[in-house]
């Protein structure tokens, strides 16, 4: 296992990826270019970032690679607003999904403040 691989904070990120690909899944073949795309890729920068950042030198290098991945995080999150506001998944579909990325958003933020000591 690799450095990044033990950190929480990129596990529960790649729980919200897996459960956002389920999610991304069961939209309407017409979304599956477009907006399931669009969650796919953001969800997946998630840990993505956390990981390469974790691998820098340098901390003001993690920091950023953590911001990328606080703003992907958002992204997600605005998206899967989209899918309920549409009517393609409904509040119960998504509760999963929302409580990881309140969680990944928590462990984000006192990762941020850590390094930024």
């Amino acid at each position: 296992m690799t450095k990044f691989e033990k950190l929480d904070v990129w596990q529960r990120a790649m729980d919200l990826m897996v459960e956002v690909y389920r999610l991304a899944a069961r939209l309407p073949d017409y979304e599956r270019n477009a907006l399931a795309d669009q969650l796919r890729r953001a969800a997946a920068s998630i840990p993505a970032n956390i990981a390469e950042g974790n691998a820098r030198s340098h901390r003001r290098e993690y920091l950023h690679f953590l911001s990328i991945a606080r703003g992907s995080l958002a992204e997600v999150v605005s998206h899967l607003e989209s899918t309920k506001r549409l009517g393609f998944l409904t509040p119960s579909d998504l509760s999963t999904a929302y409580d990881l990325a309140t969680r990944v958003g928590q462990m984000l933020t006192r990762l941020v403040a850590k390094l930024s000591e």
